[in-house]
């Protein structure tokens, strides 16, 4: 089982914080350090001092890490052009000499949207398919060739197709709980899916019709990796349970059931449980990112 840290800086954080917490991350034996794509906070925290930017975060911390895996769960779609997209994680895959992943959803935060005048477009999910094609598209394109897409949301015209990643494929990541859609874009386009904040049911659930829309893509079901991702909250007792969350608003019932809660072994009894149903990687939501002591245990 991969244990990959994911991070929510919309929520409050600086550059400095996140390059704390993925040094960590690096020190420490994960495997992963992922963040979120938004740009407001979100309920009751203060979100200071403000939002920073996924592909710029990513960009700094390829430069200041060697080993982990670097990527986003989810980047929203309706951020960026997606031959823009593909130019910026291509680049930052070249900075970190070949360890970037690409989480890709459609949007939904309407509320950050109207906050710094980004569009919302009411069909989004369309533009997620375009956009899927383009990027996967661009970075397929043999050098000397060029690419071309003519589509409903996006036109590209003889695109040379540069820069190219370091990798020969850059991961990408598909997610959601939808029941139709979402499995098939996952089985077309996805080298992982990701069950975010599901229980073991409606994951084994999903991850079913993801296999199956492989397999009716023309893949095998396991050429993909199938992951979770969910709440943590770990300590060596009840009271360091409670103080921590408490620390992010969060009561310790609540979270044993929906999250990864409680002592070293409960916790790993429960990832254990997606384990069964053929999970082979999780994401640590850390909420708290100031308690290094919480990443160690």
């Amino acid at each position: 089982m991969d244990l990959r840290i994911f991070t929510e800086p919309q929520q409050g954080a600086s550059y400095d914080t996140l390059l704390t917490v993925a040094k960590a991350t690096e020190d420490l034996g994960f495997d992963a350090f992922f963040r979120s794509d938004h740009y407001l906070r979100m309920g009751s925290a203060d979100g200071l001092p403000g939002p920073t930017d996924a592909w710029i975060t990513l960009a700094g911390l390829a430069r200041e890490t060697s080993r982990i895996r670097l990527g986003t769960l989810m980047t929203a779609g309706t951020f960026r052009l997606p031959g823009v997209l593909a130019i910026q994680v291509a680049q930052v895959d070249q900075m970190s000499r070949g360890r970037v992943e690409l989480g890709l959803g459609a949007g939904w935060f309407e509320e950050e949207h109207k906050a710094y005048g980004i569009p919302f477009p009411k069909e989004k999910f369309g533009r997620l398919e375009e956009q899927l094609a383009i990027v996967t598209g661009l970075w397929e394109t043999k050098p000397g060739e060029t690419f071309d897409f003519h589509g409903t949301y996006y036109d590209l015209t003889e695109s040379p197709a540069l820069p190219k990643p370091a990798q020969d494929r850059i991961p990408v990541l598909i997610g959601g709980h939808g029941a139709t859609r979402t499995p098939r874009l996952a089985g077309r386009y996805a080298d992982e899916f990701n069950m975010p904040f599901g229980t073991v049911e409606d994951a084994e659930r999903q991850f079913g019709r993801v296999r199956a829309a492989a397999e009716e893509a023309g893949r095998k079901a396991h050429d993909l990796v199938y992951s979770n991702a969910l709440v943590v909250c770990v300590g060596k007792d009840d009271q360091e349970v409670a103080r921590r969350a408490a620390a992010i608003g969060r009561e310790v019932d609540e979270l044993k059931l929906n999250g990864l809660a409680g002592s070293p072994a409960e916790v790993v009894e429960k990832i254990g449980r997606y384990a069964e149903i053929g999970a082979s990687r999780f994401y640590l939501q850390v909420l708290d990112l100031s308690d290094l002591d919480h990443l160690e245990l």
